[in-house]
């Protein structure tokens, strides 16, 4: 492999990560000092700050008019972001999730993901589905700044306290300068990251959707993984899980709708008949997992885990066109999925049954 191409991939994720870091420090710290909620903080700046990697990257290849790593970028991540951190951070510890999350956030993500591949059946993202997008991150984010003022003082204080003490009127300068130094950081990374990316996939031989699928998707994805990992380990409700939900909404509304709006996206075969369709698989199952007692056990985190293995090795094989790609599918789609869809549909009918028995006990008597 080209060392120059690795190399300016790597300087390239440094500085976006480094860049992100002083993004959502700087945003996250004036939104505090101008009086925003601080729930509203961990589900839109934090969520959309540790999600800038993903921005910056795509945007920039849609207007270089590389599609398959502008739309793979996205949809990798969204898929990395559920099975690898949340998996992670749920067999580090056992993670809450709020009840907020499962009756709202996460049948808007799963409302996003559907909407993204019904759009995509035409073979591209154009600019009226890219406005549409746009528009539904504007009234997602004045949704949850509306609904906000609903939070109990404990929520507050927690997002409060992960966020770190209010800043004084003396630092706001400093937060703008770090704001700043922080877009600054993130633009020179970007830059530097898609041209390493574009020339380590034609050292490599490989098409730039599976780049923007595994390696790039990774890489602006690790803001995410450290925020969740961080937060589960730090025992901080829902912040590990709001992160990754809020992160999947605005790639999707926000990221690919940008994207879209500088150039149409073109959706290859691929993308339709796996990528798409898997993304859409692993957002449903949130709802089955989340929904189980609230919580996602170090088991489902596992299942996770193994499934995010199980597609890297898939798209592996599908690169390399190995001779038992076809029946490591058949396997996948046939037996795995299916039972694993059996099982979660199972838990959550237990969990629901379990929730409603003395409301229907309480009603017979």
């Amino acid at each position: 492999m080209d060392l120059l191409a690795t190399g300016l991939f790597v300087a390239g994720l440094v500085l976006l990560v480094g860049g992100a870091e002083l993004l959502v420090r700087g945003a996250a710290a004036l939104a505090l000092a101008a009086g925003i909620s601080p729930l509203v903080i961990g589900l839109t700046v934090v969520a959309y700050g540790t999600s800038m990697p993903e921005m910056a990257v795509t945007a920039l290849s849609a207007w270089r008019g590389q599609s398959d790593l502008a739309i793979g970028n996205v949809v990798g991540s969204n898929i990395f972001n559920v099975l690898l951190i949340l998996g992670l951070s749920a067999t580090v510890v056992p993670l809450t999730v709020a009840s907020q999350l499962v009756r709202r956030e996460v049948p808007i993500m799963i409302g996003v993901s559907v909407l993204c591949l019904l759009m995509a059946l035409d073979g591209r993202i154009g600019r009226i589905d890219s406005a549409i997008l746009v528009a539904g991150v504007l009234a997602y984010t004045v949704l949850s700044i509306r609904l906000s003022r609903r939070e109990t003082q404990a929520i507050g204080q927690e997002y409060t306290d992960a966020l770190k003490k209010r800043p004084c009127a003396g630092a706001i300068t400093l937060n703008i300068l770090m704001l700043l130094a922080g877009l600054g950081v993130l633009m020179g990374g970007t830059r530097l990251l898609v041209d390493g990316a574009v020339s380590m996939a034609r050292a490599l031989g490989v098409g730039e959707l599976l780049i923007g699928l595994t390696i790039v998707a990774a890489g602006t994805s690790l803001p995410e993984l450290a925020t969740s990992v961080v937060a589960a380990v730090r025992g901080q409700r829902d912040i590990a899980v709001g992160n990754v939900v809020g992160s999947n909404i605005y790639n999707i509304l926000a990221i690919l709708g940008v994207a879209g709006l500088i150039s149409p996206v073109n959706v290859g075969e691929a993308l339709l008949t796996l990528d798409l369709p898997f993304m859409v698989a692993v957002a449903v199952a949130c709802l089955p997992i989340f929904y189980t007692g609230n919580r996602v056990a170090r088991w489902e985190g596992a299942l996770f885990l193994a499934y995010y293995g199980a597609y890297t090795v898939y798209l592996a094989m599908d690169a390399v066109k190995h001779e038992s790609m076809p029946a490591y599918r058949t396997a996948m789609v046939m037996w795995v999925t299916p039972l694993t869809a059996v099982t979660l549909a199972v838990l959550a009918g237990r969990a629901w049954i379990a929730k409603r028995g003395p409301f229907e006990s309480a009603g017979s008597t």
